[in-house]
């Protein structure tokens, strides 16, 4: 009979793992490209569907990181969309408790209103690879990397910048694409998370936007297939950095 080896005792701690709570509006707009840097960070995901969970379950503390991700509904669109008020108080409470948040489009919209910014219907519908020009301040931080490539934009509507914010890049149709606070939240209206395979769902969905906006799919895929990847790997230097930032 062979001898039971010992297992060597260690007194290495146990790896902790980090929470990301995921708000999302719906099934096809989600973390797409940024999941897999998300758990590259140690993160686990979880996500709450806005439309349709119980929201006065969460706690606006609890996890180490809030996403907050875009949606077709506008955030200052609280009577057809209840459940919009109840994610916009679990917002304000996070912010003010100054836990990290990451918004994208609705997301940043939702942000800038906890805050207690106006959020209302710009002056187009601006759908397309467009580029975005970080701030003096935006420049120094994780807003560098989208600096000269074009990223998607998806939205008609747009906010004025919070109080005690800082403005982190603009755009010649729209004045306010990004916002932080400190280094623990980041809010951005363009879409840094969309992958090809989201962007042919969203525009197969999207065929009488479109057609009412007079734009050609077949342009929009055109524009894909030339800025995608680069969009992609400046996306994810973006998200890693500031995700980096938050364990600094």
């Amino acid at each position: 009979m062979s001898a039971v080896q010992a297992v060597p005792a260690t007194d290495a701690a146990p790896v902790a793992v980090k929470t990301a709570l995921v708000l999302r509006h719906d099934a096809t707009i989600h973390l797409g490209n940024l999941e897999p840097v998300l758990r590259e960070h140690g993160y686990t995901v979880d996500y709450v569907e806005i439309l349709s969970d119980d929201l006065g379950t969460i706690d606006p503390t609890a996890a180490d990181l809030v996403v907050v991700l875009g949606g077709e509904m506008g955030a200052y669109e609280t009577e057809a969309f209840p459940a919009l008020a109840d994610e916009i108080s679990i917002l304000r409470n996070r912010l003010a408790a100054e836990r990290p948040v990451f918004g994208v489009c609705l997301g940043a919209q939702l942000m800038a209103n906890a805050l207690g910014a106006r959020v209302y219907p710009g002056p187009t519908n601006e759908i397309g690879f467009r580029t975005v020009e970080p701030t003096g301040l935006g420049a120094t931080g994780p807003l560098r990397h989208v600096a000269g490539v074009p990223v998607l934009q998806w939205h008609s509507d747009t906010f004025d910048l919070p109080e005690g914010v800082t403005r982190l890049a603009g755009s010649p149709q729209y004045g306010n694409e990004a916002f932080g606070i400190g280094d623990w939240a980041l809010a951005v209206q363009f879409h840094p998370e969309v992958t090809p395979a989201m962007h042919e769902v969203w525009l197969r969905a999207s065929a009488a936007e479109l057609t009412e906006a007079g734009l050609d799919p077949e342009t929009l895929r055109a524009e894909r297939d030339l800025y995608a990847g680069s969009m992609q790997d400046a996306s994810r230097a973006l998200f890693s950095e500031w995700l980096d930032g938050l364990d600094r």
